[in-house]
C-alpha cells in the first residue's frame, strides 16, 4: 500500500475508530496514526486542552496533526469532531475516507464514564446531538461506510480491508 493514499477513518466518538484503524493497518502492513494520541504527547490531555484554550484552539491542532499524519499515510483515526474543520476536512482530500457508524443504544455502553469534553455534561443526549449536527459532514467525505453497533471487531475489520483492497484493483493501485 505504499503507494497508495492513506485510509483516514472517521465517525463519531465511541464508533471504534483508533481499534478499528489500527487492526486495519496491522492487516496491510502499513503505518498507523491516532491524531488524538499525537495531540495528547504534544500538547497534554484532550479534556485539558479544551478547558485551558477551547474547542477553537483544540480544532487547529487536531487539524495539524491531520495535515502531519497524511504526510506520513498508511491508516489514520481522526477524532469525532475533525471533520468539523475545514482545514482538516481539505487536508483530508486525496485520501480513503472510511466512516464507521455506530447506533445510540451500541454507543452508550463504549462512551459511560469517559471523561470526553463534549460529553461532560449530557452523556448519550449529546452523544446523540453532536451525531446529529456532523451526519451530514461524515456522509459528504465519506467513500465507504461501517456499521460497528452490534459486530465483531474483525468482521468489521475483514469488511474494511476488503473493501480497501477492492478499491484499490479497481483504482489499479495497491491495497
Amino acid at each position: 500500500m505504499t503507494d497508495a493514499p492513506p485510509v483516514v477513518v472517521i465517525g463519531p466518538m465511541g464508533a471504534g475508530k483508533s481499534s478499528v484503524g489500527k487492526r486495519v493497518a496491522k492487516a496491510l502492513g502499513v503505518p498507523f496514526t491516532d491524531t488524538d494520541r499525537v495531540i495528547v504527547r504534544s500538547h497534554g490531555p484532550i479534556p485539558a486542552i479544551f478547558a485551558d484554550r477551547g474547542e477553537p484552539a483544540f480544532r487547529e491542532l487536531e487539524a495539524e496533526a491531520v495535515r502531519q499524519a497524511m504526510a506520513t499515510g498508511g491508516v489514520i483515526a481522526v477524532g469525532g469532531g475533525a471533520v468539523t474543520h475545514a482545514a482538516t476536512r481539505e487536508a483530508l482530500a486525496g485520501a480513503r475516507v472510511v466512516l464507521l457508524t455506530v447506533s445510540p443504544e451500541a454507543v452508550a455502553d463504549r462512551i459511560a464514564g469517559s471523561d470526553r469534553p463534549l460529553l461532560a455534561q449530557g452523556g448519550i443526549d449529546a452523544w446523540q446531538t453532536i451525531m446529529d449536527e456532523r451526519a451530514a459532514t461524515y456522509a459528504q467525505l465519506a467513500h465507504a461506510v461501517f456499521d460497528t453497533s452490534r459486530r465483531p471487531m474483525s468482521h468489521v475489520v475483514d469488511d474494511v480491508v476488503a473493501w480497501l483492497r477492492d478499491e484499490s484493483t479497481t483504482t489499479g493501485g495497491t491495497a
